[in-house]
């Protein structure tokens, strides 16, 4: 059993924007000593621009963790959270197809 190409690279993008999604969000945290969090936006000013690119590519992570915070503490339903994990599985899916297209930019290939 072969897999097609385009669903290979499908699968990297996917699991590469999850990955480089933690990885960000782990670093913010680790420097800033705060969580990356959608709130950063509200704070106005630099902070707030300069945190555009960091919350683009961390989404997904963000989600992810909001949503299993959620059910746990808040007991949301079921739907809410498939619901957000396809949103973060797309937002992944993108934002690693970004990052693996900029490897390869920089790799040369």
């Amino acid at each position: 059993m072969s897999l097609d190409p385009h669903t290979v690279s499908a699968l990297q993008s996917l699991v590469l924007g999850f990955v480089f999604a933690g990885l960000l969000a782990s670093a913010f945290e680790l420097f800033m000593e705060r969580r990356a969090s959608f709130s950063l936006l509200n704070s106005g000013g630099l902070l707030a621009v300069a945190s555009v690119p960091i919350l683009v590519f961390s989404a997904p992570y963000i989600i992810l963790r909001n949503t299993v915070r959620g059910r746990q503490y808040e007991d949301r339903p079921i739907g809410f959270v498939m619901l957000a994990t396809i949103i973060a599985g797309f937002w992944s899916l993108c934002s690693g197809t970004v990052v693996r297209d900029g490897l390869a930019l920089i790799a040369g290939a």
